[in-house]
């Protein structure tokens, strides 16, 4: 109904002026961002004592990720085309349909075979639910509000991460691993379908006022295999930004699975592992409010390529200290340095495109970053798995995020493109 209202409108772009609907999307952010928080410690924290999975089995531990950024990376690819079909808000309905398995799998799940199920409809439900969130926002913003908008978007998925991640503990506490992660995520699920269904509006109009004109929006774009080409093969900086945006993922990779085996293997209890991890994500969103809008005053590569190295310290440090109080500093550190790095790639890559096929080029971009989580996971899993060090794994990332920086650095220009 609201959709069919918007015929003949004309379609002012800017945060403020379409502050209702642009909250709307913030909160759709949030709740896709609690989803995959519910995963956060708990799945890999208590593989082996509820789901099956054998110590020092890091390869089937990683798996789960490796399935999620897969499908996640491929889906990234496909929303934006499909969306620039069938709408935005189609697209985000979709992505909360294909999450309906989750909470029946998480129930049930008696071996660690579910939990790769599960996940695997996690990364359509991400992919799909997540792409179309931040589309809507930046078509509804003006192209200068770009940091502004990814910041915003950041800010409010990575937190709820952060929150989801605490609250799920300490559910599984109270309720048990089963029960805990059922509930929580059939009520995130519900809450997001309902309020994608009744209360989101397609935000294709506003993308015809963000930056195109009559004749340019009714250029045909070029064809995916054409533009997925040029941003991956053939236009240095977007090449750069998409290897940028698939190494940070070895990080959140590594925070995800293996820092909380290693911290629970520290002695710490699950509740104190998880509060360590939040620190990550709550600082990591919250910075983002900074980071975003900071990037269209100074430009992205300095606040990128200081993102990434200061992700490698914090990193490096963490399997050199011994107690709580220093993994929590270094646990903010790594969130500092991702609010840097996050929100200004994705800018970055909006910058780069033109804006009739800015949705397709941030699939691209999407595809690359995701498809770290399956490239790091897997990397990370066979370092620890064959050295039998899971500090084999940390170092490993904290080399890859210095030279990928180092990439950044030299290939992307430091002039601010709109």
């Amino acid at each position: 109904m609201q959709d069919s209202a918007l015929t003949g409108r004309y379609f002012e772009n800017g945060i403020r002026c379409n502050l209702p609907q642009f909250l709307h999307q913030l909160l759709q952010v949030f709740l896709v961002g609690s989803m995959i928080g519910l995963t956060r410690t708990v799945l890999p924290g208590l593989s082996s004592t509820e789901f099956g999975l054998a110590e020092q089995q890091f390869i089937l531990l990683t798996a789960f990720v490796v399935v999620f950024g897969f499908i996640k990376a491929v889906m990234n690819l496909l929303a934006g085309r499909m969306s620039e079909r069938f709408g935005r808000k189609n697209i985000l309905i979709l992505g909360w349909i294909a999450a309906l398995p989750i909470p029946v799998l998480f129930y049930f799940a008696d071996n660690w075979y579910w939990i790769l199920a599960a996940t695997l409809f996690l990364g359509l439900n991400q992919g799909l639910s997540w792409s179309m969130a931040l589309n809507s926002k930046l078509d509804l913003a003006k192209p200068t509000q770009r940091g502004l908008v990814n910041g915003l978007n950041e800010f409010s998925g990575y937190a709820a991460v952060g929150l989801a991640g605490l609250l799920a503990a300490a559910a599984v506490e109270w309720l048990g691993a089963h029960l805990a992660l059922g509930i929580l995520s059939a009520l995130t699920l519900f809450a997001g379908l309902y309020l994608a269904v009744f209360h989101i509006v397609e935000t294709r109009p506003w993308a015809e006022g963000n930056g195109v004109s009559q004749s340019t929006s009714r250029r045909q774009s070029r064809p995916l295999n054409t533009l997925f080409a040029y941003a991956t093969l053939r236009y240095s900086p977007l090449v750069a930004l998409n290897q940028a945006g698939m190494v940070e993922k070895f990080v959140d990779a590594l925070v995800w699975v293996l820092l909380p085996v290693y911290l629970l293997s520290r002695e710490l209890s699950l509740i104190q592992a998880s509060a360590i991890i939040s620190v990550y994500g709550v600082v990591w969103g919250a910075s983002q409010l900074v980071t975003g809008p900071l990037s269209d005053r100074i430009g992205r590569k300095p606040l990128i390529v200081a993102g990434m190295w200061l992700c490698a310290l914090g990193v490096w440090a963490i399997i050199h200290s011994h107690d709580s109080g220093w993994w929590t500093l270094e646990a903010a550190l790594i969130g500092l340095g991702m609010a840097m790095l996050y929100p200004t790639l994705g800018a970055a890559v909006a910058d780069h495109a033109d804006a009739q096929e800015r949705a397709t080029i941030l699939g691209v971009y999407r595809f690359w970053r995701d498809f770290g989580y399956a490239i790091g996971a897997l990397i990370m899993g066979l370092a620890a798995q064959f050295t039998g060090r899971l500090e084999s794994a940390f170092e490993l990332v904290a080399v890859a995020m210095v030279i990928s920086g180092l990439w950044v650095w030299l290939k992307v220009p430091r002039k601010q493109i709109h």
